[in-house]
């Protein structure tokens, strides 16, 4: 099942991080089904950055500001007048919550209780999706897949933060909207945690796709790696984003039983480790030497990772539509074709068709 493009077609959709990698895809889709999007965001990280790269402010249009600044999303709200939020605005790496830990609860929890005390204060808006992470379980690394009855926890700050997110999300849904408080705002809360995303047009740093990338195509060739046996389900942006929409378009049509939390995970055949994907990637590149660095004294990131996505899969008839070797195409053409001097915008719209029409590459 995919998004309907009539569904979407003059929709007010307000996208908080819009300037992050996830957050551009999104509202590129968006603004190709005819959504009037509008991208709530900080200013772009990076010397490199996806959003300023599509060059789409003709479509979406882009206020730029921080999520716990109430006042400035109410004035957003009363005069854009969203009908559905998508939540992607966060504080997202784990090595920098190491080195940030106020930022990234700032972020990641308090932002949430913001944008939910400023929504609840908004007739127009009828659905809101939050993303959170895969990482907001309690992750013991027994190598077994989370589903969406597990606990929450974390022992890094990036993901203790997402745990904690998932709990206010809940509190605050229970809180001040329908049907769990009297009077409550009519808007349908639901969270959603996904996989380890690839793509193309990622630039950050201390990610896996980006580090491989600027390695192979820079000066040297040599593309180096962490954690070579951590395992990962690895997914296309594309997928996850595909359940969000989905998610949303039962949401808005009163859809209270939808109002809950989510995983969208791809399939077994995606877990893979870190080295075999940074192979693969190497190896659709066609050029670069792979060099890892197991460093021992490297902060803690959790060495197995896998989600039970049967939930979204039965109640929303979503499904991954690539496999691990169409997700790996995908993302290495989208980065071969940029080298080759393609405007971004041409590439992600491209890859936006070929995966609604269910094409892999």
């Amino acid at each position: 099942m995919m998004p309907d493009p009539k569904f979407w077609h003059g929709k007010r959709v307000l996208v908080t991080g819009h300037t992050g990698f996830k957050g551009a895809w999104l509202v590129t889709w968006l603004s190709a089904m005819g959504a009037k999007v509008c991208g709530y965001s900080l200013d772009p990280e990076g010397d490199r950055n996806l959003w300023v790269d599509l060059e789409i402010e003709d479509r979406v249009e882009s206020v730029i500001g921080d999520i716990n600044d109430t006042a400035k999303l109410d004035q957003l709200f009363e005069r854009f007048q969203p009908e559905i939020i998508f939540h992607l605005a966060a504080q997202s790496l784990v090595l920098r919550s190491y080195e940030e830990p106020i930022e990234t609860f700032s972020s990641n929890v308090l932002g949430v209780i913001s944008l939910l005390d400023v929504v609840r204060r908004h007739a127009s808006i009828s659905a809101v999706v939050i993303a959170t992470s895969d990482k907001c379980y309690d992750n013991q690394d027994l190598d077994q897949p989370f589903d969406e009855s597990d606990r929450f926890g974390g022992r890094d700050p990036y993901s203790a933060s997402k745990g904690c997110a998932e709990i206010a999300a809940a509190s605050m849904r229970m809180s001040f909207f329908h049907p769990h408080a009297v009077d409550g705002h009519a808007a349908q809360i639901a969270t959603v945690r996904a996989g380890n995303v690839i793509g193309g047009g990622d630039w950050s740093d201390n990610r896996i796709i980006p580090d491989i990338i600027k390695g192979c195509l820079g000066e040297d060739k040599q593309a180096i790696i962490r954690s070579p046996a951590s395992i990962r389900p690895w997914q296309h942006v594309l997928e996850p984003l595909c359940g969000y929409v989905l998610l949303a378009e039962q949401l808005s049509a009163g859809g209270e039983r939808f109002a809950d939390g989510w995983n969208f995970g791809p399939g077994t055949v995606s877990e893979q480790p870190v080295l075999a994907l940074a192979e693969r990637i190497i190896a659709a590149l066609g050029e670069g030497d792979l060099i890892v660095q197991d460093n021992k004294n490297a902060p803690h990131e959790a060495k197995f990772l896998r989600l039970n996505a049967g939930k979204a899969q039965s109640e929303l008839d979503w499904q991954p539509r690539l496999d691990f070797d169409q997700t790996v195409s995908f993302t290495a053409d989208w980065y071969a074709r940029w080298a080759q001097g393609e405007p971004a915008r041409a590439i992600t719209e491209d890859q936006i068709e070929t995966f609604c029409a269910g094409s892999g590459q």
